[in-house]
């Protein structure tokens, strides 16, 4: 399964019923009331006429899908999702759709030890408290495998103690 696919299914399935829903709403009306009284397009073939109005149409399924997707991707992310999905629902212009994608948090990865899910940036598991990534042994606070030196205290970091998280200091 592709990254495509993976996205796609974080889509709710009520948002692809409420937009096949508009899509058939609109276009039906369309296609059966609009274009045989319009001058211009009488004279179009028939394929003209149903690409024209299924394909112009289309969007509505795109737009429904999108909103759908923040809502989804948000409530994965942890994020505050009835807000980000009224949010781009009601900003206009999509600049709500646009902030979603700038301003979302990333994903959360499963802990190492009781696969719980953890924001990243959390040195320990707030359901176990295992470590999530490498600590200083002299501060406690998160580093990454490639520093040499913690950013908190300035103590020298070992390379070999770096493959583990090391256990969470006491005191």
């Amino acid at each position: 399964m592709n990254r495509f696919t993976r996205e796609l299914k974080v889509i709710p399935r009520t948002a692809w019923i409420i937009a096949i829903a508009l899509y058939i709403a609109i276009t039906t009306p369309i296609y059966f009331f609009a274009i045989p009284d319009d001058k211009d397009m009488s004279h179009w073939p028939m394929a003209c006429k149903i690409a024209f109005v299924y394909g112009a149409c289309f969007f509505v399924i795109l737009i429904v899908a999108l909103i759908g997707y923040i809502y989804g991707d948000a409530k994965r992310r942890g994020m505050r999702y009835v807000m980000w999905t009224l949010l781009a629902i009601f900003i206009p212009n999509s600049i709500g759709v646009i902030l979603y994608f700038v301003l979302r948090d990333p994903l959360p990865k499963p802990c190492p030890n009781c696969s719980q899910p953890v924001k990243p940036g959390h040195t320990f598991c707030p359901q176990c408290g295992a470590a999530t990534q490498p600590t200083c042994p002299n501060c406690g606070k998160g580093v990454e495998f490639s520093w040499m030196n913690c950013p908190g205290c300035g103590t020298k970091l070992p390379a070999a103690g770096m493959a583990a998280p090391s256990p969470r200091p006491v005191g």
